[in-house]
């Protein structure tokens, strides 16, 4: 099993006493703001179940991500393969949502760097994605702190949300092997 690990942060597999926190934080509307909904604990609880074997098997995923010092659980960041037809898949992206408790503290960047060494290095990956809703500034701060670049004319409406939804519209981000290299 891989466990990445920062000066502050481990990126590790789930345990089940991530599950009530994990639920928490996934119903916090500030949390889900550039998500369609909060969502149910059942959704969270899925969204672990999911990850627990592809971290298993392939070495990567979406890590619970859990502050060091403290050992408190403050969310996930990783690697996962978009589940959706976009003109830019097949791809691998990187994301991350963290409670918001934990924001402010440079967590999600000094993770999503981590995540990244793991893809470029390890994993043998080419190229990491990452995109998301216009309206998500915060997360295009983290996406363009980790050296990753807008890719203006791959933005694109999200097949899964209906024409018209306040978050249909969304950003691309890309990093190549070698633009990585250069941001090390």
């Amino acid at each position: 099993m891989t466990e990445l690990s920062t000066d502050r942060l481990l990126l590790r597999q789930w345990r089940d006493s991530d599950r009530d926190p994990f639920a928490a934080l996934n119903a916090d509307p500030a949390v889900m703001e550039h998500f369609p909904a909060p969502q149910t604990r059942e959704q969270s609880d899925a969204l672990i179940d999911r990850n627990l074997p592809l971290i298993d098997e392939r070495g990567w995923g979406l890590w619970a991500l859990e502050v060091r010092e403290t050992g408190e659980f403050i969310g996930f960041t990783g690697l996962s393969v978009p589940s959706f037809e976009a003109h830019f898949m097949p791809a691998v992206e990187i994301g991350w949502r963290l409670a918001k408790g934990a924001w402010g503290n440079g967590y999600a960047s000094e993770a999503a760097r981590a995540a990244l060494a793991y893809g470029f290095g390890p994993a043998g990956l080419d190229e990491i994605v990452s995109f998301t809703a216009t309206t998500n500034v915060p997360s295009q701060r983290v996406m363009q702190r980790i050296g990753m670049v807008h890719d203006e004319a791959g933005d694109f409406d999200h097949p899964r949300l209906d024409d018209g939804h306040r978050l249909k519209r969304h950003v691309l981000y890309r990093i190549d092997r070698a633009q990585w290299e250069s941001t090390r």
